[in-house]
């Protein structure tokens, strides 16, 4: 297993779908649940994205090849992606792509649970978390990147369950300025993972600026 692309791939997943920068929107979304439903819709959540993630992994290069995309092609797009996603965060603002627009918040306001839409998709498997998913399978060489893939994901989902499952518990605990020191770090881990994945995109389409 290499480590590097284990920590690479584990830094940018842990950036997209940390369960501490998502907590406040969960929090938002359930506000109205009592304590059982909203631990319901919390493990329906988890077992939403996890499902989403494991299509992602499984079909994701093939779906690629059905288009005639290239993982260079998609890599130097999802690194754009990331960036703009990274952008918000680092400016305090909630990106459209991961959190939904003004709109599509207002239409979740009848449904009985916000499981599927808007937590699982596209705020944790988004199209920031769904890139770098494609992206690192299609760089993946040998088992132990794979089993390193796994392994990031259930450590992420498993992060997810617990913070989720205690949100009303762990809100309280949560200060803003503490909200707020998360969300910049996070934006900027990301920030410069993006880079990297436009940079390495690049030199494989544009091997001259190499």
């Amino acid at each position: 297993m290499d480590s590097a692309f284990l920590i690479k791939f584990a830094g940018a997943i842990f950036a997209i779908m940390n369960p501490f920068v998502n907590l406040p929107m969960f929090l938002g979304l359930t506000s109205d649940m009592a304590p059982g439903p909203q631990r319901r819709a919390a493990l329906m959540t988890v077992g939403y994205s996890a499902v989403l993630c494991a299509v992602v992994a499984l079909a994701g290069t093939e779906i690629l090849t059905f288009f005639g995309i290239s993982v260079a092609d998609f890599r130097t797009a999802g690194g754009v992606v990331l960036l703009m996603i990274a952008l918000g965060m680092l400016n305090g603002r909630a990106g459209a792509a991961h959190h939904g627009t003004e709109a599509e918040k207002a239409a979740n306001e009848d449904r009985e649970t916000v499981a599927f839409y808007p937590m699982a998709f596209p705020m944790l498997v988004g199209p920031g978390t769904i890139a770098t998913i494609i992206m690192f399978t299609g760089q993946a060489k040998g088992s132990g990147d794979y089993l390193a893939i796994g392994l990031v994901l259930t450590g992420a989902l498993l992060a997810l369950a617990i913070v989720f499952y205690f949100a009303a518990n762990i809100g309280h605990l949560m200060s803003q300025t503490l909200r707020t020191v998360m969300i910049r770090l996070m934006g900027m881990i990301l920030a410069a993972i993006a880079v990297d994945m436009i940079a390495g995109g690049l030199r494989t389409l544009l091997p001259g600026l190499a």
